[in-house]
């Protein structure tokens, strides 16, 4: 079976969609599919590359417009490729139009990540196109039940949906060496919150930095993003300041062991932009209890509340406070809600089921569709 995915970036750049899209890929090519992945590049130049048996096309971009990089180039790709399947990975107008008008796919997959919710006036225009997109597919991918139930797209067409939940190894957070996370530890101090993301708009950090004076713990926050500045002024402003530790970016290889130094992981977003939280995977496959916040998105569908968490109101800094404090007071709650995340991990969100029900939606779409290849 042929796969293409397109979308707009792929690692090193750094994101959730990003991480997902290569463990999807690199599973489904350990599986003898012939998988090719496509996307913009993020230096300007063109690039064709095998990476981990996965066929990787950066096609040339000219700049960035709304977090949306711009791309002719892959114009010209999807013209000359002629996949089994035409796996999109929603929101990335320019690819998806690219797919719409020169698409020579058999069948079409879309993956609804997220809806368009900061650039307002791009969803309105692009609106029209969505829908099309998502009625002319032989199928479409959501995430967690709760995001067909919120999206306004998803919501009318519960029939052509299909919930695959995105999924991690849960190996790389099971094989910690327990004295190297002591270390962090014993020079970060203790009891530690963790915070890891993206820093951007959504993720709700300065509700963290205004929790902070009435959490009674080290902060730790992992990553770099556009909003890291403006959150460490922020920081610095609060009476909790020398409780507060920014990062920066720490390798894939290293963050395990940040998820074990933890004793309370929090993922504070304030935006229906966090689609899904896939760092409450790694923090509950590492046997760690997670705060998380009610979006109406996946995050309430991985983090269950009373069982592997805690969910608290959005922007609510009292009740993310209240939460994390009732986890520290607590260390057979802790254990017990770690136990439980790690199970349903196991159960619900590895990596070889992830895989297996995509290649499944492969496999029925294609057999469903007859004719020789057309485009959408």
């Amino acid at each position: 079976m042929n796969v293409l995915h397109i979308y707009k970036a792929y690692p090193p750049v750094v994101g959730g969609i990003e991480h997902h899209l290569r463990l999807l890929a690199e599973a489904q090519a350990r599986r003898n599919l012939d998988v090719t992945v496509l996307v913009a590049s993020a230096v300007g130049r063109a690039s064709v590359q095998e990476e981990n048996g996965v066929r990787v096309i950066r096609a040339r971009s000219w700049g960035t417009v709304a977090s949306t990089p711009l791309s002719p180039g892959l114009v010209g790709w999807v013209r000359r490729m002629m996949p089994d399947v035409t796996h999109l990975h929603f929101p990335y107008p320019p690819g998806e139009l690219a797919h719409r008008l020169f698409g020579r796919g058999r069948v079409t997959i879309v993956t609804y990540h997220s809806d368009i919710v900061r650039q307002r006036w791009l969803g309105k225009l692009y609106s029209p196109l969505i829908r099309r997109l998502l009625e002319d597919s032989e199928c479409v991918l959501a995430t967690s039940p709760m995001y067909v139930q919120s999206s306004p797209y998803l919501r009318r067409m519960t029939k052509s949906c299909r919930v695959v939940p995105l999924g991690i190894d849960p190996r790389r957070f099971q094989s910690v060496d327990p004295q190297r996370a002591d270390q962090i530890r014993r020079r970060e101090g203790s009891p530690l919150v963790l915070f890891v993301g993206r820093l951007r708009y959504y993720k709700g950090v300065d509700v963290l930095i205004e929790a902070a004076p009435r959490i009674d713990a080290r902060i730790l926050v992992v990553g770099a993003g556009p909003m890291e500045q403006q959150w460490q002024r922020l920081a610095a402003k609060s009476s909790a300041a020398s409780r507060i530790r920014f990062l920066g970016h720490v390798p894939d290889d290293e963050l395990p062991l940040y998820y074990a130094a933890a004793d309370v992981v929090v993922l504070p977003s304030s935006h229906r932009s966090e689609a899904f939280g896939q760092v409450l995977l790694e923090a509950m496959a590492t046997g760690r209890p997670v705060v998380s916040t009610e979006l109406g998105t996946g995050t309430s569908f991985v983090n269950q509340h009373g069982k592997t968490g805690i969910e608290v109101a959005v922007g609510d800094a009292d009740a993310l406070a209240e939460a994390v404090n009732a986890l520290l007071l607590d260390p057979e709650r802790r254990r017990r809600m770690g136990a439980n995340g790690r199970q349903r991990v196991l159960e619900e969100f590895h990596v070889e089921q992830m895989v297996d029900r995509t290649v499944n939606v492969y496999r029925e779409a294609l057999m469903a569709t007859s004719g020789p290849n057309r485009s959408k």
